[in-house]
């Protein structure tokens, strides 16, 4: 059939933000403009001449509106090739004209349903069939019917529709982007069905180790550089979640971060978060702690400074985490080492007209620090390896001393369980083998990475004793039991008092017999806590 005197644009939309003069623009580039339902009314009321679809198709909408554009009569016009005769011999029998450009976006299933929790019954009223039916169309044929998603686009498709300037490039540019959103529309609305399936906890995270999964992100920045200066990194976040954690922080001042810093700031937040409400100070360097200190007693100040003495030299061009505003004064001694980052809940005005004169210092602002930031065990971790990705939930176990079980015929005083828990809880964010030492709520000595849990021992008991720290009468933590009775031992050869530790070797009674001969006190949590 001969080519339509007028090209025909099919408008149904839900969002209407700009419309009315869009399609203005296209009645002046001589559209002739088909549409539906409520899109229909809002451009009558522009004054924008239109055809109600049910008009065009001769078939009125049935089903409360849940059939309006499902018509062979529309996707005929969306679908057919040009060139193709068999096609235009169909065409001309059917009386169907052709459409040249579908405006249409989608329900709002995240806003109306997700964001509302709404129960599945509900919520499926919310879920489009006839929109993606017609932009699926329009971005296969593409060649002849342009797709139009996204109301950003409006101005260039007029200016380029004027111009004669739709070229193949931008119709597979428009076509991608109506999969691309199809695709995500569709998972969010799977996901939807499969939390609805959920009865517990558990349950809840079936769809996470189901079959395949589809993760949309998006960009939140492009980082400096990689691990290291010639490797590109970026920052991504999941796109259908608000922005939360490190995505969510506020950057005060400072250089752009690097892929090395956010790896740090997760940790140094891990820590911090997961000691609130105390209020908190750690110090790290490549993922593991320098120093850590917690009290309700001590200033922010001090508790920077009680962290910071554990290890000073290695805290040079380290992360700061706090769970406390920042003031002025603790700003002050912040600003006397050399730090790469900073990240608190708050900064005064006082702390952040000191880190100005630290132009490279990157202070950070985010909620992640708070014990709501804490990681709870619905969270996934994601890990990439050669070829392929590694999940798993995240270690949200949080130790309860009440579950502990004391081993030996020494028993810990509650100022010593304090101490065991604080060093426990530091212990799980270390690199295993992992080998804590405190006193006082305060690391003395760390042992992190070490391929032997005894040389991990050994380097937290030298590197507290060069610094200058009582190890006598401290306590030590452990990340996984002991395979041997060498690490009891060698703490009580230094003087350490306690110890806490997983249990679970075959040998634990080896390590148990050695502890009450020394005196010490040995307590099993019954819980490991590797960290790779």
């Amino acid at each position: 059939m001969p080519q339509n005197s007028s090209p025909v644009a099919l408008i149904s939309v839900t969002n209407k933000t700009g419309l009315a003069e869009f399609a203005k623009g296209l009645v002046a580039l001589d559209f002739k403009i088909l549409s539906t339902g409520g899109t229909a009314k809002l451009l009558r009321e522009a004054d924008v001449p239109v055809t109600e679809v049910a008009d065009f198709t001769k078939s009125p909408e049935v089903l409360g509106g849940r059939v309006k554009t499902l018509h062979s009569m529309i996707h005929g016009g969306i679908l057919a090739d040009r060139e193709n005769a068999s096609h235009q011999t169909d065409m001309a029998r059917m009386q169907w004209q052709d459409v040249d450009m579908v405006v249409v976006n989608l329900y709002d299933f995240a806003n109306e349903a997700k964001q509302k929790n709404l129960p599945l019954e509900k919520a499926i009223e919310y879920i489009d069939i006839g929109g993606p039916a017609m932009l699926r169309a329009a971005a296969k044929n593409n060649r002849y019917c342009l797709p139009v998603i996204d109301n950003s686009d409006y101005d260039e498709v007029l200016k380029r529709w004027q111009a004669n300037d739709i070229t193949s490039n931008f119709r597979q540019y428009m076509a991608a982007k109506v999969f691309t959103l199809t695709s995500r529309y569709d998972q969010m609305i799977a996901e939807y069905f499969q939390r609805a399936q959920a009865t517990d906890d558990v349950a809840m995270q079936e769809p996470q180790t189901a079959p395949s999964l589809q993760m949309e992100l998006c960009l939140v920045q492009q980082l400096r550089y990689g691990e290291n200066s010639h490797q590109k990194s970026s920052f991504y976040r999941p796109k259908n979640h608000a922005p939360s954690g490190l995505a969510a922080a506020t950057c005060l001042q400072g250089k752009e971060l690097s892929y090395n810093n956010y790896i740090d700031l997760d940790a140094a937040a891990a820590i911090v978060s997961e000691l609130a409400p105390v209020p908190a100070v750690t110090i790290i360097k490549h993922t593991n702690p320098c120093g850590t200190a917690a009290s309700v007693e001590l200033t922010i100040k001090d508790l920077f400074l009680s962290a910071l003495s554990s290890d000073p030299k290695c805290a040079f061009g380290g992360i700061v985490a706090t769970n406390v505003p920042v003031d002025e004064s603790a700003a002050q001694a912040m600003c006397e080492i050399f730090l790469e980052c900073v990240i608190a809940p708050e900064f005064t005005e006082g702390a952040l007209a000191v880190f100005s004169a630290k132009k490279n210092v990157r202070v950070l602002k985010s909620n992640a620090v708070l014990e709501s930031g804490r990681a709870k065990a619905s969270d996934i971790l994601w890990r990439s390896v050669n070829g392929g990705i590694l999940m798993q939930s995240a270690d949200a176990m949080v130790e309860q001393k009440s579950a502990w079980t004391c081993v030996t015929k020494a028993k810990p005083t509650p100022k010593m369980l304090d101490d065991l828990g604080f060093a426990m809880l530091v212990c799980k964010h270390v690199k295993s083998n992992a080998i804590v030492l405190a006193s006082a709520q305060r690391t003395i000595g760390i042992g992190a990475g070490q391929m032997s849990r005894i040389d991990s021992l050994k380097f937290a008991i030298d590197k507290s004793r060069e610094l200058g720290h009582a190890v006598r009468g401290a306590i030590m933590a452990s990340d996984a039991f002991f395979p041997y009775r060498d690490c009891v031992d060698a703490a009580a050869d230094a003087g350490i008092l306690g110890i806490i530790q997983p249990g679970g070797s075959l040998r634990d009674q080896e390590s148990i017999d050695a502890a009450n001969e020394h005196g010490l006190v040995m307590v099993t949590t019954g819980v490991r806590h590797f960290k790779h």
